[in-house]
């Protein structure tokens, strides 16, 4: 008889309880809002800031070529590795505190949802003073190990070694623009990361051109950006709008960490793939290249060159990605299916829009892009067009898989993430690099690229249908 009275005065209260986690859900803009109009509330906010991370090197690119020459382009492609590292990092600790915190957010677990914040606010600024101090440490072996030529070498040195100490704040500003777009700010994320590479432009102008300052000119610009962007996160990152973030939040938990740590590894293990990938291609670029009538530098040079400007491609189709993430998480947190397959359904067309006007560009005024950055001899002309045309031949499929990837991020399934994110780096990429350059030279690096792309992209497609047909299921 007991048992039955407490089981009658336990079903008002579970009730009630679902009630407002239902109320929260209908209250959130996440789970009412038109998809179309809230992809691009979060999207372009974050395309901006993903260009304009990507304009911190492009735009040293554009300065030192003009200035330095060639040498220096190449001397930045060398360092270029240590970039990306900072850009896994941000991914790791950013996109998987926002996913985790916006699946929470979606549950109505809002005490919870808190601690991601404040961990991954630690974990990432933490994580950029571990990497400057390793590389201020090992500076000279790392680029030796990233392909730098002895002609490189010096102009590497002097950029890398005053970059490093904007890593914290670099770091912080990307992997933090994450966490405030999850908190319902993209505008903010937004304004943050273009603060920084205004800065950045002005100074170049004024450093490199101005002053004739070089490659340390270019590197003191870019990170006095960078510590005005880092210090712009950390001000909003402690006024968050739908949570309060407190000193007890901070305190690293194990499990909080594991929790983030495990929806950041997609996206962490694409970057890391993509660094791997950018070493071992240095220095095919540079053992081919000095066996070929190009030598040594020009492939390297045009190579950075063309990837940095790829990567203002995929600036667009991450930005896409990263702005669906917060829709995705809070939807299949509330378990609003339908929701979560248009909003990626759209993501995917505009990507594709996307991609094959990046196409149509690579193909058709690949002289003028790289005229761009300074001028060169007829051979280093002749390999940039012929880099553009076939390496980046399949650009009009490369938005499947880091739209994809970072899909099964957002849902809470980073396992098939991390693998779909290292198909077109690991599984097809990186061995290529090493087979069919031993058949047909430094030709070989360039058909690896197609090929792999078009893999990554079947891959990508075969396993979207796949969870597709799951969440019909789940609808049911």
């Amino acid at each position: 008889m007991n048992k039955g009275i407490i089981k009658n005065q336990s079903e008002p209260i579970i009730e009630s309880s679902n009630n407002f986690i239902q109320a929260q859900q209908k209250q959130s803009p996440l789970g009412t809002k038109p998809i179309k109009s809230l992809l691009f509330q979060f999207a372009v906010p974050s395309i901006i800031a993903m260009l304009v991370s990507s304009l911190y090197n492009i735009v040293d690119q554009f300065f030192i070529g003009r200035s330095v020459g060639e040498l220096g382009n190449a001397a930045t492609n060398i360092s270029y590795p240590l970039s990306i590292s900072c850009v896994a990092i941000a991914l790791l600790f950013g996109i998987g505190g926002a996913s985790a915190f916006n699946i929470s957010m979606g549950k109505g677990e809002r005490q919870k949802a808190v601690y991601y914040l404040g961990n991954a606010i630690v974990l990432l600024f933490g994580c950029g003073i571990i990497l400057c101090l390793i590389t201020l440490l090992f500076l000279e072996p790392l680029l030796r190990f990233f392909g730098s030529p002895d002609n490189v070498l010096d102009y590497a040195k002097t950029y890398t070694r005053i970059v490093a100490f904007g890593f914290p704040f670099l770091i912080l500003t990307t992997g933090g623009g994450h966490l405030i777009r999850a908190d319902g700010r993209p505008k903010i994320s937004m304004l943050c990361n273009l603060t920084g590479a205004v800065i950045n432009v002005l100074l170049d102008a004024i450093f490199v051109f101005e002053l004739h300052m070089g490659m340390a000119g270019a590197a003191i610009a870019t990170i006095i950006g960078q510590f005005i962007s880092g210090g712009m996160a950390i001000w909003f990152l402690s006024h968050c709008h739908t949570v309060k973030v407190c000193r007890e939040h901070l305190k690293i938990q194990k499990k909080v960490v594991a929790r983030i740590a495990a929806l950041g590894t997609a996206p962490c293990s694409n970057q890391l793939a993509m660094m791997l990938v950018q070493i071992v291609m240095n220095k095919s670029l540079k053992y081919y290249g000095s066996i070929s009538i190009y030598g040594e530098s020009i492939p390297i040079a045009c190579a950075g060159i063309i990837t940095k400007v790829n990567q203002v491609f995929l600036s667009f189709v991450i930005g896409i990605s990263q702005g669906l993430q917060p829709i995705t998480s809070f939807n299949y947190g509330a378990k609003q299916y339908r929701r979560v397959k248009e909003s990626y359904l759209f993501a995917i067309t505009c990507g594709f829009l996307l991609a094959l006007t990046a196409f149509l560009l690579f193909q058709f005024a690949p002289r003028q892009i790289i005229s761009i950055f300074g001028n060169g001899s007829e051979e280093y002309y002749s390999f940039a067009v012929n880099y553009f045309h076939i390496f980046l031949f399949c650009t009009f499929i490369n938005f499947m898989q880091p739209i994809s990837s970072n899909f099964f991020t957002s849902i809470g399934k980073p396992k098939r993430g991390t693998f779909l994110s290292l198909t077109r780096q690991i599984f097809f990429l990186l061995p290529l690099l090493l087979i069919i350059p031993l058949f047909i030279g430094i030709d070989g690096i360039m058909y690896a690229g197609p090929i792999a792309d078009s893999l990554a992209g079947i891959v990508s497609i075969i396993m979207i249908w796949r969870e597709f047909k799951q969440s019909e299921y789940l609808e049911k």
